[in-house]
């Protein structure tokens, strides 16, 4: 039986976590042995809660080596948790306690312009992500966690669900493949967490199993909320079944493209200019809008480019994309501001509204502003355009476009 493991991250530039090394013994009670350059501030309250966390796992003989480097509270429950349950069998949960200011809900229609990636593994990057005000932040598990460190993200993801502050963001947990990734559900749905994103999805059937299980742990779990699934499209494949999954289960809201992994599953370098992909990301969107749910757009990878990111966005705006993926806090004004409606596009949907509100109070069939028709399409378009407007403050919300008339 293995009585010893390390877990956590140490080193010069590690800052808000810790490395903590467990050993189990036969004797001798508890011992803990704490590094931290903050050990006259925090050390007896930093022990308390170690000792405090075996004791709740009946552990009676352990020696526990620390090396601190700023980690808050959840985040030391997250790594002696992980490090007992690669040692011993146990169905408890050392969770710490779920804060009032993470109990907003989502719903199936909100804005997803912008969503941050953070590393699963990564505690300082989750603490102050909810400050840069993205649509949604996404706690990672699958790429950007090493697959030796998979088992204790999972106790850092759930516990950062119940404490940190998102700041009204929509609060997403990417899973990762497979098998893996439903076991994943098992610790994130039971924490208020808003969206699943399903990675290299290519069917329909996954989704449906992945609904199954998500409805049996939040049924066990007593939870009433809606969770909503975004599959990621990374694959030749999912690209020719972009419909079929857009349209798996009820709880899809969106669907978006990784251009990353699908380029390197063509076979081909993908580019700022775009047209390696451009089939896959038009598909997608046409498969979005026929089942109703919104298409998102992939991340762009080069952070220190606003310009290109800048004209990358509203390239994919003119696509029907709904959003995009942020790898950095600084493209996410970037991002939303590509994406919100712009002076010249409000003030046409404005005179689009208003023509053809003159033409009903006329009693007129037809619509036209100058010499050019317009047809029902087109208004529904432009109320829909000052309705993101309103709702993005951009226009005063008493501004009446009779949307219902």
């Amino acid at each position: 039986m293995k009585k010893i493991v390390v877990v956590g991250n140490t080193g010069p530039r590690v800052r808000s976590d810790c490395e903590l090394k467990l050993e189990l013994k036969s004797g001798g009670g508890i011992s803990i042995n704490l590094q931290s350059k903050v050990k006259a501030m925090y050390g007896d309250s930093i022990t308390r809660t170690l000792k405090d966390g075996l004791d709740f796992f009946e552990i009676k003989d352990a020696v526990i080596d620390i090396n601190d480097s700023g980690a808050l509270q959840f985040v030391h429950m997250a790594r002696l948790e992980a490090a007992v349950k690669s040692l011993v069998k146990t169905e408890k949960n050392l969770l710490p306690e779920l804060s009032e200011y993470n109990m907003y809900q989502s719903s199936r229609d909100r804005f997803r312009f912008s969503r941050l990636y953070l590393p699963g593994n990564t505690p300082s990057m989750m603490l102050n992500a909810g400050l840069h005000s993205p649509d949604g932040i996404i706690l990672d598990l699958e790429d950007s966690v090493a697959p030796s460190k998979k088992h204790e993200a999972r106790f850092l993801v759930r516990n950062a669900l119940r404490q940190v502050n998102f700041y009204g963001a929509e609060r997403m947990v990417r899973i990762n493949q497979g098998e893996r990734g439903i076991e994943d559900l098992e610790y994130v749905l039971p924490h208020n967490v808003h969206l699943i994103l399903v990675p290299k999805c290519e069917s329909s059937e996954h989704l449906v199993e992945l609904a199954k299980r998500s409805e049996k742990i939040l049924a066990d779990n007593n939870i009433k909320q809606d969770i909503y699934f975004m599959p990621i499209i990374e694959s030749a494949l999912g690209v020719e079944k972009a419909y079929e999954i857009s349209s798996a289960v009820d709880n899809v809201v969106a669907i978006a493209i990784g251009l990353e992994d699908y380029t390197a599953d063509l076979g081909v370098q993908r580019t700022n200019e775009g047209s390696e992909s451009l089939y896959a990301r038009l598909r997608l969107v046409n498969a979005a809008k026929a089942a109703k749910i919104q298409p998102i757009d992939s991340v762009f990878s080069d952070v220190s480019d606003m310009e290109a990111l800048k004209a990358n966005a509203k390239k994919s705006k003119s696509y029907g994309f709904e959003g995009m993926g942020c790898i950095h806090p600084r493209q996410i004004d970037v991002i939303k501001n590509s994406f919100a409606p712009e002076p010249e596009e409000i003030r046409k949907a404005s005179d689009i509204v208003k023509a053809f509100r003159e033409a009903e109070d006329k009693g007129l069939g037809v619509v036209s502003i100058g010499s050019k028709m317009i047809d029902p399409p087109v208004v529904a378009r432009a109320h829909r355009i000052i309705n993101l407007a309103k709702k993005l403050n951009l226009i005063p919300d008493d501004m009446d476009n009779n949307e219902n008339d």
